[in-house]
């Protein structure tokens, strides 16, 4: 099973980076769709930028449950920390590098996010692996993964006027038509 598990989870990047690359465009290709505002970023902000690897590895985690999930007790639990991973590695590269030069460096940000994908099924490819959690550590991680959700979605449609919510190009917040 350990095979399999490593196989799943390396595939895995290959498919967060594609699907997540590929979701970068989607709310333009619809012509700005409400509905796909929901899942795709909306605009060049940093937090718009963050669905991209939540709802790949969703998406992902969804189709693995079928062949890998099922067995795994610790499944749910290695893909929220994996989100989680994914989140905070994007959001360290992005503001580490800022702070020193002022500005954005679009090879960092792609890169970021490409080898956050790495160390996101790496980190769920260990829990994976070795960790036998309990309910409360399914049950958070279920919480987690629900309230990321919601909150990317509401702060699409009500972002704080944070740095992390502004189009630096458009000096825009969120969506910019309202419900």
């Amino acid at each position: 099973m350990d095979h399999r598990i490593a196989a799943w989870e390396i595939a895995g990047i290959l498919f967060i980076i594609a699907a997540g690359s590929l979701f970068h465009f989607v709310y333009s290709l619809t012509g700005n769709a409400l509905a796909a505002g929901i899942f795709f970023p909306v605009n060049e902000s940093v937090w718009e930028h963050l669905k991209l690897g939540f709802w790949a590895v969703v998406l992902y985690a969804i189709i693995e449950y079928r062949f890998i999930g099922g067995g795994q007790p610790a499944f749910i639990v290695a893909k929220a920390v994996g989100v989680l991973t994914l989140q905070l590695f994007i959001l360290v590269i992005f503001y580490g590098y800022h702070l020193f030069t002022q500005r954005t460096i679009l090879f960092l940000d792609i890169s970021s996010y490409f080898v956050g994908a790495a160390v996101c099924q790496i980190v769920s490819m260990i829990i994976l692996k070795r960790v036998k959690p309990g309910r409360e550590a399914v049950a958070a991680s279920v919480c987690f993964l629900v309230l990321h959700a919601a909150v990317l979605v509401l702060f699409t449609f009500f972002p704080p006027k944070l740095p992390l919510f502004m189009d630096a190009r458009t000096k825009t917040h969120g969506i910019q038509r309202r419900l």
